[in-house]
């Protein structure tokens, strides 16, 4: 190699020293320059950094509602046991689940709506009599049965159908003493018979007879004051009769009792003066119109249900007791409440729980007060507001994968309480506890 071979080779390995050197320099330089101007770090990120990277507890993820307090090997597995970070606020208070596991697991989401209530209650009854329309057929007083008419319990009589013919000794004597009275012309006295007449038990209707004809009557007949059925039959002929004894129970028809028996959990719903729909078996396509006259008070003790009588016109006397009907209880009253889907709920042995949709892909299970079925509806009574959005289908697998996380239930509920406490204190004082 010749001398000027070797002066080029080391001027250019000096060269490339120099520049090194000097791209070193501007790079410190810049380093320099750049930490220089940025001064002490956030605070703020670093707290941020500290709470995510702090370890809450180790479990086994075979185990995860088995907490341990130091890292080692799982009692139960062959396996190392896991950290658990702490989370923030958002997840703390539910499972996140990744929205390619979400799609799989075929989730679908709703939101609460508020419904009407006043929906037609759907049972079952049997027609009665009316227990309000009852009259009891009694001797005015003490006498002999001459004669009854051809009557049993059962049988349907019109008004003023002649029933029984009795003779009371004691108002033929009292008639022939009007009549002697009446002969004096002496208002007075006239007046005063016709009150003792009364007072034995002798309508006015046999006063007024004998004032008109002169003569006393010795057989007295008692007819049906109302058209219904005979109830009771109590006297034959050739009976001694007792002042005030019983002879008949008759029983009106002209309305009838159409009792319902509603279901203890619609008890709410059916109220006096609502509207009812009857359909009866007897009378296909028809449809006899009544109104809810009375709630029983007792609930039956075999059935767990609430009697409901509903007040049915029956002119022609067709309704007969003893026939049933297909009933329809529709209230005069509007009444809406929120609901949702009876299948977006999760019952437990403590809680009724329903799963809201937060964000970023969160579920955060909310325990309700649940409320009547309305259909495939259930009515929300706390715990949901309207428009929030939930869960409708899948939320037992969301439930599994919060399991298998190591999230419960009672964990999820007792923060959502404390976060709940806590707003409520920010919103009072201003200041976060």
């Amino acid at each position: 190699m010749t001398a000027s071979k070797i002066t080029m080779k080391k001027m250019f390995l000096v060269s490339g020293l120099a520049a090194a050197l000097l791209a070193l320099g501007a790079a410190g330089g810049l380093w320099w320059a750049t930490h220089r101007n940025m001064g002490e770090p956030d605070a703020n990120k670093i707290k941020t950094a500290n709470v995510e990277n702090k370890v809450l507890y180790w479990y086994d993820p075979m185990v995860p509602q088995q907490h341990f307090d130091q890292p080692g090997k799982s009692p139960f597995m062959d396996m190392a046991l896991v950290p658990k970070y702490a989370e923030t606020q958002s997840e703390t208070l539910g499972v996140k689940i990744d929205p390619v596991v979400l799609q799989n697991l075929g989730v679908r989401t709703g939101s609460v709506t508020r419904i009407a209530l006043n929906v037609p209650v759907e049972t079952p009854g049997t027609i009665g009599f009316d227990e309000r329309d009852v009259v009891q057929v009694q001797s005015r007083g003490a006498g002999f049965v001459e004669r009854t008419w051809p009557l049993a319990p059962g049988d349907v009589v019109k008004s003023g159908q002649a029933l029984v013919k009795i003779l009371i000794p004691e108002w033929v004597g009292a008639q022939h003493e009007f009549l002697v009275l009446a002969g004096m012309h002496d208002p007075k006295l006239l007046s005063a018979a016709r009150e003792r007449l009364r007072l034995t038990g002798m309508p006015e209707s046999m006063i007024q007879a004998l004032e008109k004809r002169g003569k006393p009557r010795a057989h007295y007949i008692v007819r049906a004051p109302i058209d219904g059925v005979v109830q009771a039959l109590d006297v034959r002929a050739g009976m001694t009769l007792a002042s005030g004894q019983t002879l008949l129970r008759i029983n009106g028809i002209k309305t009838v009792w159409l009792e319902v028996a509603v279901p203890e959990a619609l008890a709410e719903s059916v109220h006096i003066g609502d509207s009812a729909l009857a359909h009866l078996a007897s009378f296909p396509g028809q449809v006899i119109k009544g109104q809810v006259m009375a709630i029983v008070p007792i609930l039956g003790d075999v059935t767990r249900s609430l009697r409901v009588r509903i007040a049915l016109p029956n002119p022609e006397g067709r309704l007969r007791p003893g026939m049933s009907a297909q009933v329809s209880l529709q209230s005069n009253t509007e009444q809406f409440a929120l609901a949702i889907p009876t299948e977006a709920v999760i019952r437990t042995g403590k809680h009724a729980l329903v799963m809201s949709v937060g964000e970023k892909g969160h579920f955060v299970p909310v325990e309700v007060t649940l409320g009547r079925e309305v259909g495939n509806q259930t009515v929300i009574v706390a715990g949901l507001t309207e428009g929030q959005n939930i869960v409708l289908s899948g939320q037992f697998l969301i439930d599994s994968e919060a399991s298998l996380s190591g999230f419960t239930v009672e964990s999820s509920i007792k923060v959502g309480q404390n976060h709940a406490e806590t707003n409520d204190a920010v919103e009072k004082t201003g200041e976060r506890p």
